[in-house]
């Protein structure tokens, strides 16, 4: 487990006055007190996309260092997703929507506890994601991804908690996961967290438990890919096979995901 994080970490009083997880310790935050672009020590961005274009058919570019799509303001990271004009579509690779892609830039974590305190999106399109990806990818899905939370704007208040292995994923239609209804979701700041363990991973929101997925001990990497390394990722996608599956309302856009706090806490080593 990676605790060298601990010893470099600088914590506001919001953060050390937080209760701590039994038996853990926090090795990681970002309070987002600092306004301007997203802290680059702590966030990257992401605008890749693959060889048949933009992921899962989704419908935005994802913009580096543009306060218009990720920004920090009042202590909160405000991530955007935006209709652009025609006239512009060239400069966001040919989309005529923008938004953000963040990864966490620490070496990443193995096992813990991840919350993250944030209000959603809800316009009909919007795709807001809470999730992780290997450090060291070996290829998806064997990498393994552990959704933390997932909620498309056609169905406000359902949010999603899911994992993807080679064994389990959405392409096969295998992937395993839960859901759980909030319905202020797009109103309200809610804890979205999961509790990552070698023997399983469980979804919850507000410490309520709504999903878990067990390790079945077969120590093979299709079923169980989960004992290594994970970066966090957020992001708003637009459309897409899920998120886009009832259209894109234009005249909602812009819509943000903002995020109050990003926590990764870790069992303290016996």
């Amino acid at each position: 487990m990676m605790m060298g994080l601990l010893a470099g970490l600088m914590l506001t009083g919001e953060a050390a006055a937080t209760p701590t997880p039994a038996g853990h310790v926090l090795v990681w935050a970002d309070e987002f007190d600092h306004d301007g672009l997203p802290d680059p020590s702590r966030w990257t961005y992401d605008a890749s996309r693959n060889r048949e274009g933009w992921h899962n058919n989704e419908a935005q570019y994802y913009a580096v260092a543009r306060p218009e799509n990720a920004h920090v303001e009042n202590g909160r990271l405000v991530l955007t997703a935006r209709r652009e004009t025609l006239a512009d579509a060239p400069d966001w690779g040919g989309q005529t929507y923008t938004s953000a892609r963040l990864l966490s830039t620490a070496p990443g974590w193995t096992y813990g506890l991840i919350e993250v305190r944030a209000k959603l999106p809800c316009g009909r399109g919007t795709w807001p994601a809470i999730w992780m990806l290997p450090v060291q990818p070996s290829g998806w899905p064997l990498g393994g991804e552990i959704d933390i939370m997932e909620h498309v704007g056609h169905a406000p208040g359902a949010v999603h908690g899911t994992v993807h292995t080679q064994a389990y994923n959405h392409i096969n239609k295998t992937e395993r996961g839960g859901s759980i209804q909030i319905d202020d979701a797009c109103q309200s700041f809610h804890r979205y967290q999961v509790q990552w363990w070698p023997e399983a991973v469980t979804f919850m929101v507000d410490d309520q438990p709504y999903y878990s997925f067990a390790n079945d001990g077969a120590g093979a990497p299709e079923t169980w890919p989960f004992d290594k390394p994970f970066r966090l990722i957020l992001n708003i996608a637009v459309g897409g096979d899920w998120g886009g599956a009832q259209g894109i309302d234009d005249d909602a856009l812009p819509q943000t995901m903002e995020v109050d706090y990003v926590r990764v806490f870790q069992p303290i080593p016996h």
